[in-house]
């Protein structure tokens, strides 16, 4: 299977560095060599004006005489001097009155907008290949009933088409070399400019599972790559947490399991060191059982907090009045509150869409917990509030000690416990809370915990209509 390879930054911006220079160098060459050229054409325009206005002169005099050879004579003696300018007259019916060396001169140039003067010159190469520029002007005379004459004034420009060829050539060989020279430098300063990720990327390589705390320095990193690496340091923070959790966990889950492993393995080999009667067995069987039972709610509960961790947690709702669910978990737990004389009562109503499986075992694991940690004559109570059409709250509180404040934040983690202590003494595994967020969670609501002045509550967060 072929692998795509990508492309380097370095490249792709020198490239772009590249073109973006030949692009502007390119327009530069072009106006500069259209200047020097109007600058040419402007000159040349000057020189046959003044032509012009001299050949029109000596034209409206040698037409008094009837001698052309007067025309031509004093045509040569208006160009002494003037090399490579020449002179032709064209009379009327395109009959050629004169011309010099024999010159070709284009139909465009006797045609009557530009002899009227309303066109730009014309520029064209002769049979001899050598380049002209010429103008033409109409002249009326007042004699011989108003002929009409054509004037043409064109110079030869070789010389120009010489130094523009040269120019030109400099010109794009400058031109290259400096795309060359700009190329360099683009690549220069892309490599200077992305020195920064690389150093980036030194650092992020030496982060490793044992160094999550490290963090790239944002003071030694140019302002445009300021948001990356905090972006990067908030992943990083995120990662800790994440792989903190885990291990606490997975340290956590072994140790849970290893104490019913090792008590069922205690007991087995303590019952295989001697016979034991019939009635023994079956005790220790049944010990046996409930150890096994542990193990499968503890199994179970963690399949619950996966499938919740992978949004697998899917409720289905339906109407259901928290009153009479609380009532009724109420009523299931009133025998152990009568052995410790804790009084129970609920206090509103609200109307929530979700599931009553998992609302009931959420709000069971919080009746469970308030029951197991109030003293006894205590109370707890369930208060049910609707906050507007929006939420409905749940809050169950209970008299006794208060949860110091550094352990709410992580009472809802899996196996945390306030008091390492009890977690011998109690039938807890540490998961109630954390299976608790979960369905509350599944369901669009939330779940806090306060704890000051003997009364502990926890209040669940429930929107009236599901948010499934």
């Amino acid at each position: 299977m072929s692998q795509t390879r990508s492309r380097s930054l370095t490249l792709h911006l020198t490239l772009w560095f590249a073109l973006a220079s030949v692009f502007v160098l390119f327009l530069l060459g072009l106006l500069i060599g259209r200047s020097v050229e109007q600058h040419f054409e402007e000159q040349d325009i000057e020189v046959l004006a003044g032509k012009m206005e001299l050949a029109k002169h000596v034209l409206e005099k040698a037409l008094t005489t009837p001698s052309g050879e007067t025309l031509a004579k004093q045509l040569d003696e208006a160009l002494t001097g003037h090399h490579g300018l020449v002179i032709a007259v064209v009379g009327p019916n395109r009959q050629r009155l004169d011309a010099h060396v024999g010159l070709v001169l284009p139909t465009e140039l006797l045609s009557d907008r530009l002899a009227t003067g309303g066109g730009r010159p014309i520029k064209w190469v002769a049979d001899d290949g050598l380049p002209w520029r010429g103008i033409s002007a109409t002249l009326t005379t007042r004699g011989q009933a108003g002929s009409s004459y054509t004037v043409v004034v064109a110079t030869e420009i070789s010389h120009h088409e010489h130094f523009m060829g040269a120019f030109r050539q400099t010109l794009w060989v400058f031109m290259l070399l400096a795309t060359l020279a700009m190329g360099l430098l683009g690549w220069f300063v892309v490599r200077r400019g992305l020195a920064p990720l690389q150093t980036i990327k030194r650092q992020a390589a030496a982060i490793t599972a044992n160094r999550l705390h490290t963090r790239l320095p944002v003071d030694a990193i140019p302002l445009e790559l300021g948001d990356l690496a905090n972006t990067l340091n908030d992943m990083l923070s995120r990662l800790e947490e994440s792989f903190q959790r885990l291990s606490d966990f997975s340290s956590d889950l072994a140790h849970e399991l290893r104490t019913p492993v090792s008590n069922l393995l205690t007991q087995t080999q303590v019952t295989l060191s001697r016979a034991r009667t019939a009635d023994e067995y079956r005790d220790i069987l049944a010990s046996n059982a409930e150890e096994f039972e542990r193990l499968s709610r503890m199994i179970a509960d963690m399949l619950f907090l996966a499938k919740a961790e992978n949004n697998q947690l899917i409720p289905h709702p339906e109407p259901l009045e928290l009153a009479d669910e609380v009532a009724e978990l109420l009523e299931f737990y009133g025998v152990l509150a009568e052995e410790k004389e804790i009084h129970l009562s609920v206090i509103g109503h609200g109307t929530v869409s979700g599931d009553r499986l998992m609302l009931r075992r959420a709000i069971s694991n919080l009746l469970s917990n308030a029951l197991r940690y109030t003293p006894v004559g205590g109370t707890v109570t369930v208060r049910i509030e609707t906050q507007g059409d929006e939420e409905v709250k749940l809050t169950v509180e209970n008299t006794g000690s208060c949860i110091a404040a550094e352990h709410l934040p992580r009472l809802f983690d899996r196996f945390y416990r306030t008091d390492s202590a009890r977690q011998r003494t109690t039938e807890g595994s540490g998961l109630g809370l954390a299976i608790t967020r979960s369905i509350l969670i599944a369901h669009g609501g939330d779940v806090s915990v306060r704890s000051a002045e003997g009364i502990t509550r926890f209040t669940l967060s429930l929107p009236v209509g599901g948010q499934l």
